[in-house]
C-alpha cells in the first residue's frame, strides 16, 4: 500500500485512562509499543477523514485476584475495536491493549477500579467516539479472620434458671466478600464454658447448659467463644472472645440462726432505750433478698424489750423498753422470729423462709440508789410563815433486799438562799427564813435521799409559796398632770390607775379618794370610776400662774385584801399657760427664768459677807480704843428713811422701809443677820440692796 493509501485511512489510536475511586491510580497498566507517525505526501492540508459510525469496545471479563505476588505484573485482559478486521489496516498506539496489575491489590481497601477508553485519529488527533468505561474487579480471597467488635463481653443471668435461658448474644463480622464464596460465613462454637452454656452456631446466642445453677456455689464464669469463616471449614480462618458471665442473686435462701438458743446477762442499772443483745440470723442471698425483719413471737415480760433491725448488718438489736429490778424479776425468755422481707413467689417450695430461736436475759443485781415514793412532791406555805414551820414531808425507800438508812438533804444548788431545811432523819422540810412571794413565788428543791456516797437517789420538792395581803398599792405610774389656765370648772384633768404586788385569788379591787386633810377641796375632785381607775376633776376655773403654779393633791388608795391595805400618793398639778387648742405652751413659775444663781451673784453675795466682817471687827476694836461714840453730835442730824418699790406686784406687800436712824445704831451682830437676810431674800428678785450708813455703802 503507497504512502498516499495510508494517509487516506484513519488509523484509530487507543487512548486508556485510569479512574480508581480510592486514590489507587497506578495499580493497572496497558501493554505500550512505540507509535507510528503518519506523514503529509505533499505537505498540503490533511484530507478530511471519512465519517464513521460508533463503534464498540471488544474486551473480556476483567478480573484480578487480590493479594497476587510475583515477580512479573499480573496479566489482567485484553482490550481491542471493532475496527479492527485483522487484516493489518488497524493500528494501535498501544502495541496489544493489554491491561496489566502492576501491584498488589486488596479488596477490602478498593473492590473496583473503573477505567475508560476513547478512539482518536492519529492525524488529527481528534476522537472519532466518545469515551467508554469499563470495569476491573478484584477478586475476593479469604484473607480476614472474623473479629468480635464489641467483645470483651460481661452478662449476667440470674441463679436458679432453667435449662436454655438466653445470657447474651455475639457477633462477629468478616471482612471478605460476603457475595462471593464461603469466605465471610461465620460460625461460632465455645470453646471454654461447657457444660454450663452452649452457644447458637448461627446466632451466636449464648444460653444456660445447665438448670439451677447456684450463686453462692459459684458466681461468675469466664467463657471463651470462637467466630470462624469458611462455614467452620478445614482451612477457614478464627477469632475469639471472652465473655464474663455473672450469676444475679434471687431469693432462695431462708434466715438461718446459727444458735438455737443465746444467753445474755445485763445488769438491773441498764438505761432505758440502752441495747441488750445483737444477734444475726444467717443469709446466704445478698442485697434486698438477704433484708429480714425480727420480731419477739412470745415470752415473759411482755413490753419490757422491743427488737429492730439494723438496716447496715442486718442485725436483730434488743432493746430495753423498761428498767430492770432484779428483786422484782431476775429472768426473761423470748423467742425471737427472723423474717426475709422480699419473697419470691417461684421459690416458695424452697420455704419457709422465716427462723426462729431462743433468747434468755439474766439480770444481775446492782446496788440501787433509794427511790423517793414520789419523783414530785408539791407543797404550799404562806409566805408570812414563820422560821421553823413544816411545810411537807419526802420519803424514799431502798429498792435492794438490803434495807440500809437513808439520809435526807437538800441540793443547795436550788436552794442557794438556804429559805429551806430538811431533817436528814424524817425527811420533813420546813423554813429556814421569811419568804416572799413577791421576790419568788415558786422554790424548785432537789431533794437527796443517800444511802451511801455513791448511791444517791434524787427527789424534787416544788414549793409555791402563798400569797398574803402584804402590800398596799401605788400608782401605777409617776403621773404628770398639766392644766391649762383657761380650764372650764368638771374638766377630767388625768386619769390615773393603780398596781398592787400582791395577787389575789379573785384579782385586784381598788378604791379610790382624796386623803382626809383636804377632803374638802376647793380646787379639784376625785371620781372613783369602780374598775380601778378614778378621774381628777376640776371643781373651778380661772386657774393662774402667778397665784400658785403647782397644786399637790394626796390620793388615798386601798385595796380589797385581807386586812385591806392603802397607801397616800401625791399627785401633782403644774398649771400651764396654753394655746387655744388646749395645748401647753410653757408651765412653772412665771418670774423664773433659772432654778440656780450665777457664778457673778455668788462671788458679789460672799464679797458682801468678807466686808461686812471686816467692817464689824474694825468698830469693835474702835469703840474699845476710845469708846466714844461713832457718830458726833455735832454732825447734822438726819432723819430719812430708805424705801424700796417692787413696781410689778402693785401691793403694799410689794413696799420695804427702813429708818435710817435705826440702820445707824444697829447691833453689828444683828445687822449683819439682818443684812444676810435681805440679800438672799433680794437676789431670788433679781435685785440688789445696799445699807448705806451715812458714808459708808454696805453691799
Amino acid at each position: 500500500m503507497s504512502r498516499r493509501a495510508c494517509r487516506a485511512l484513519a488509523l484509530l489510536a487507543i487512548l486508556v485512562a485510569w479512574r480508581e475511586q480510592t486514590a489507587c491510580a497506578g495499580g493497572l497498566n496497558v501493554s505500550s509499543g512505540e507509535a507510528e507517525e503518519s506523514r503529509r505526501s505533499d505537505g498540503g492540508a490533511p484530507r478530511d477523514v471519512p465519517q464513521r459510525h460508533r463503534r464498540s469496545w471488544v474486551w473480556n471479563q476483567f478480573f484480578v485476584l487480590e493479594e497476587y505476588t510475583g515477580n512479573e505484573p499480573l496479566y489482567v485482559g485484553k482490550l481491542h475495536s471493532d475496527v479492527d478486521k485483522g487484516d493489518g489496516k488497524v493500528k494501535y498506539v498501544l502495541n496489544t491493549g493489554d491491561i496489566h496489575a502492576t501491584k498488589r491489590l486488596d479488596r477490602e481497601a478498593q473492590a473496583y477500579y473503573t477505567l475508560s477508553a476513547q478512539a482518536v485519529d492519529r492525524i488529527t488527533n481528534l476522537p472519532v467516539e466518545p469515551r467508554s468505561e469499563f470495569v476491573v474487579k478484584v477478586q475476593d480471597i479469604n484473607d480476614n479472620e472474623p473479629k468480635f467488635l464489641d467483645g470483651p463481653y460481661l452478662a449476667g443471668v440470674p441463679e436458679m434458671s432453667p435449662l436454655g435461658t438466653m445470657v447474651v448474644q455475639v457477633a462477629a463480622t468478616d471482612a471478605d466478600d460476603p457475595t462471593y464464596g464461603n469466605s465471610a460465613r461465620v460460625v461460632y462454637s465455645i470453646i471454654h464454658g461447657q457444660p454450663y452454656f452452649s452457644v447458637e452456631p448461627k446466632t451466636g446466642v449464648i444460653r444456660t447448659a445447665l438448670p439451677n445453677m447456684d450463686r453462692e456455689t459459684r458466681d461468675q464464669y469466664v467463657l471463651v467463644i470462637q467466630a470462624k469463616d469458611m462455614v467452620g471449614q478445614m482451612g477457614g480462618l478464627s477469632g475469639t472472645t471472652s465473655v464474663t458471665v455473672t450469676l444475679t442473686d434471687v431469693n432462695d435462701n431462708p434466715p438461718r440462726f446459727p444458735h438455737k438458743n443465746y444467753q445474755y446477762t445485763v445488769q438491773e442499772s441498764l438505761p432505758v432505750q440502752s441495747v441488750v443483745a445483737r444477734f444475726k440470723a444467717a443469709d446466704a442471698d445478698i442485697g434486698s433478698n438477704a433484708e429480714m425483719d425480727y420480731r419477739i413471737m412470745d415470752g415473759d415480760g411482755p413490753g419490757q424489750f422491743n427488737i429492730t433491725t439494723d438496716e447496715d448488718s442486718q442485725d436483730g438489736v434488743l432493746l430495753l423498753l423498761k428498767p430492770l429490778d432484779f428483786e422484782t424479776k431476775s429472768s426473761f425468755s423470748l423467742r425471737i422470729e427472723a423474717t426475709n422481707r422480699n419473697i419470691d413467689s417461684s421459690f416458695l417450695s424452697l420455704g419457709p423462709f422465716s427462723d426462729t430461736t431462743s433468747v434468755k436475759v439474766t439480770v444481775e443485781d446492782v446496788n440501787e440508789p433509794p427511790v423517793f415514793a414520789a419523783p414530785l412532791s408539791r407543797m404550799v406555805v404562806p409566805e408570812d410563815a414563820r422560821v421553823g414551820t413544816s411545810i411537807g414531808r419526802v420519803s424514799a425507800h431502798d429498792p435492794d433486799n438490803i434495807n440500809s438508812a437513808i439520809r435526807y438533804s437538800i441540793d443547795r444548788n436550788t436552794d442557794l438562799e438556804r429559805f429551806f431545811n430538811v431533817d436528814a432523819l424524817s425527811g420533813i422540810i420546813s423554813t429556814a427564813k421569811p419568804l416572799d412571794r413577791e421576790a419568788n413565788s415558786v422554790h424548785n428543791l432537789t431533794i437527796f435521799a443517800i444511802e451511801s456516797r455513791k448511791s444517791i437517789g434524787r427527789g424534787v420538792a416544788l414549793v409555791t409559796v402563798q400569797d398574803i395581803n402584804d402590800n398596799a398599792p401605788v400608782f401605777a405610774i409617776d403621773y404628770e398632770t398639766l392644766l391649762c389656765e383657761n380650764t372650764m370648772p368638771g374638766q377630767v384633768i388625768q386619769t390615773i390607775s393603780a398596781v398592787d404586788r400582791d395577787e389575789p385569788l379573785k384579782g385586784h379591787s381598788f378604791s379610790f379618794s382624796l386623803a382626809a386633810p383636804i377632803a374638802v377641796n376647793l380646787n379639784f375632785t376625785l371620781r372613783d370610776n369602780r374598775d380601778n381607775t378614778a378621774s381628777i376633776l376640776t371643781k373651778r376655773g380661772g386657774f393662774q400662774r402667778r397665784e400658785q403654779p403647782v397644786y399637790r393633791l394626796p390620793v388615798l388608795i386601798r385595796d380589797s385584801g385581807t386586812p385591806a391595805l392603802s397607801s397616800t400618793n401625791t399627785l401633782s398639778v403644774r398649771v400651764c399657760d396654753c394655746d387655744a387648742d388646749g395645748v401647753a405652751l410653757s408651765c412653772g413659775a412665771i418670774a423664773y427664768t433659772s432654778t440656780g444663781l450665777s457664778t457673778g451673784a455668788l462671788m458679789a453675795i460672799l464679797g458682801c459677807i468678807v466686808t461686812l466682817l471686816v467692817m464689824v471687827l474694825l468698830i469693835v476694836m474702835m469703840r474699845r480704843r476710845r469708846k466714844v461714840p461713832l457718830i458726833l453730835e455735832e454732825e447734822r442730824d438726819i432723819r430719812e428713811n430708805i424705801v424700796r418699790y417692787d413696781d410689778e406686784g402693785g401691793g403694799e406687800e410689794d413696799t420695804e422701809a427702813f429708818d435710817m436712824v435705826t440702820l445707824r445704831n444697829l447691833n453689828p451682830s444683828l445687822c449683819i443677820s439682818t443684812l444676810l437676810g435681805l440679800l438672799v431674800k433680794d437676789v431670788q428678785k433679781k435685785m440688789i440692796i445696799y445699807c448705806c450708813q451715812r458714808r459708808i455703802c454696805l453691799p
